[in-house]
């Protein structure tokens, strides 16, 4: 029988102190997205500009390698295709369609297309593999809906860019494809010849203009393709209002401290990702044992409670996936050491998720306004997946803003706060610190309006040097250089410049607050504990009450030493099974 915690180690959502797997990505609920780059392979793309500027169809492959550089990094979970049109050699799954050559297929950005991009880009064989041949559009599209067709994995967002020079030249809108253009034709470019029956139309009017505008520069033509890229929902769940009225909203994440990625196991022969599998067997038998043969077992007062697996999932359910209004609050009684971890946002997706009825965003939009104008935030019980742990969210309503451009600035929803239970919250000796006068604080005033910083200064505007040198690192064993490139640090500070506009005042502040005649405080390491050793008569104790389970792994492997017992194993329940087999003699 196995043990209740340890069969469902993996599955608790909410750790103590951390935040977990919570934030993560359920691909299953909120599926995939899909990107497909359709670049146009004729001459005129390859013409160079004026001072050796590089060509239209080189700027391209740049910006393609680097979106598959970040899809790789941020979100390898996607899908990714690359296909050519007006090529003299064809080349796509069911070679029906002329001069349309697939380069990759719309599957994740693993290693070997990125590498096989990454290559063509450094060595620029583009030209003298597929060369330039007529140009067929309508073959060209069709053929990537038949790529979109062909996928098995359910797809959230469906886009296709397409990247050309030429005005002049099948429709993927019914399948629900967005197409976007990415011209590259110096001295403007005329949509309404061909192209404005073809791409999707923007969902701001302010983009519009934008659109016209043609990609001169490398840099120019990636911020629009990042702009372009849809925010990706962590869940997509139901809001229940009420009985039989449900609103169909998205769950995104606000702040995400990014990582390193986990390390995989790989296979020695051909770096193939090693899949594991664990399998039971009878201890006596031998035999191999199914799922319907084991039984789930937890120790309560003495007893060992066995339950089936069907019995502890409804243990552990205790509610469907969502949200459930429950009531409002004042935003007074919003405190903020309330907040446990970083907010959730939540903003209506009618078109994704079922269920739900007729204009349940113009719902979303008058509760949201409610909210704000009575200064009220909405108390919800939120339960992210099946047998997870409910928690309590306070919906904080949070309107639209704008700027003098009719921008964009803050998007109109709920943000959801995370309130703690009665155990979460607990009473600290904050330790007594000296508090800075008047003539100090002044000192740092003057400091700080003498440094050359620009303000508000921004987080995002800082890379992270240790994740930053870690994927070039990677990038230089697939590519095999000589050398990975350096990363330069921008987080550390600029002693000399700041040292010049300073002068004086860094030396000035330091004698404020620490003046000559200050003794420094020993710093006094923690005292170790030292280790009680345990009599036979507690272990029998704590055998007979059952609460031999409550002492730490630490704890039970010092028993074990003190008592001369064997173990071949370090997890809790062998130490416990030894300790008792060694009573029992």
């Amino acid at each position: 029988m196995a043990e209740w915690k340890a069969y469902y180690q993996n599955e608790d959502d909410y750790v103590d102190g951390e935040e977990g797997d919570e934030f993560e990505v359920d691909y299953k609920c909120t599926g995939h997205d899909s990107l497909v780059f359709l670049v146009d392979a004729s001459k005129e793309m390859f013409i160079r500009g004026e001072d050796g500027e590089p060509s239209p169809f080189d700027m391209t492959m740049q910006c393609v390698c680097s979106v598959y550089t970040s899809k790789i990094i941020s979100s390898d979970k996607d899908l990714v295709a690359l296909v050519f049109y007006g090529t003299e050699q064809s080349k796509n799954p069911r070679n029906t369609f002329k001069h349309v050559y697939v380069y990759h297929d719309l599957d994740s950005p693993g290693m070997s297309p990125w590498l096989a991009v990454s290559v063509y880009v450094l060595k620029g064989f583009w030209n003298e593999t597929m060369g330039s041949g007529k140009t067929n559009l309508g073959e060209a599209l069709w053929c990537c809906s038949n790529l979109y067709s062909d996928v098995k994995l359910r797809l959230s967002y469906k886009r296709l860019m397409i990247f050309t020079s030429r005005t002049k030249a099948g429709d993927l809108k019914e399948t629900g494809v967005v197409i976007d253009l990415m011209h590259l034709k110096p001295g403007g470019f005329d949509v309404s010849l061909f192209f404005c029956d073809v791409v999707s139309p923007p969902e701001d009017e302010s983009e519009l203009g934008l659109q016209m505008e043609p990609c001169g520069k490398l840099e120019d033509l990636r911020k629009r393709v990042r702009a372009k890229e849809m925010k990706r929902s962590m869940a997509r769940l139901n809001l229940c209002l009420g009985e039989e009225m449900n609103v169909a909203v998205g769950v995104y994440i606000t702040v995400r401290q990014t990582k390193k990625p986990n390390a995989k196991e790989l296979y020695r022969d051909n770096n193939e990702p090693a899949h594991t599998k664990t399998c039971l067997y009878h201890t006596q038998t031998g035999s191999l044992l199914l799922p319907s043969d084991t039984k789930r077992a937890q120790v309560y007062a003495g007893r060992q409670i066995v339950m089936e697996k069907d019995e502890v999932d409804v243990i552990k359910k205790f509610s469907d996936p969502g949200l459930e209004l429950i009531g409002f609050k004042p935003m007074e009684r919003l405190k903020l050491h309330h907040h446990l971890r970083s907010a959730l946002f939540i903003y209506p997706e009618e078109e994704t998720v079922t269920g739900v009825f007729v204009w349940s965003a113009c719902v979303f939009t008058a509760l949201l306004r409610r909210c704000s104008e009575r200064n009220v935030f909405a108390l919800c019980n939120y339960t992210r997946i099946r047998n997870s742990s409910p928690r309590f969210l306070a919906l904080v309503p949070q309107r639209e803003e704008l700027d003098e451009g009719q921008a964009q600035i803050e998007a109109p929803g709920f943000h959801g706060i995370f309130l703690p239970y009665a155990d979460d919250i607990c009473n600290l000796d904050a330790p007594q610190l000296p508090t800075a006068s008047d003539l100090q604080v002044d000192k740092m005033k003057e400091i700080v309006h003498k440094l050359p910083f620009k303000f508000p200064v921004r987080s995002d505007a800082f890379e992270n040097p240790v994740l930053q040198q870690h994927y070039r690192n990677l990038e230089a064993l697939a590519l095999d250089p000589m050398a990975p490139e350096h990363t330069e640090d921008h987080t550390v500070p600029k002693v000399k410049m700041n040292d010049q506009c300073l002068g004086s005042l860094a030396q000035e502040f330091k004698d404020l607050v620490y003046p000559a005649d200050l003794e420094a405080e020993e710093a006094g390491g923690a005292e170790k504990k030292p280790k009680v050793e345990m009599s036979e008569d507690e272990l029998r104790a704590h055998v007979q009450k059952g609460t031999l389970g409550k002492l730490t792994v630490p704890a039970l492997k010092d028993a074990c030493k003190q008592f001369g017992v064997k173990v071949t194993g370090t997890k809790k329940r062998e130490l416990i099974d030894a300790l008792k087999a060694q009573l029992a003699k």
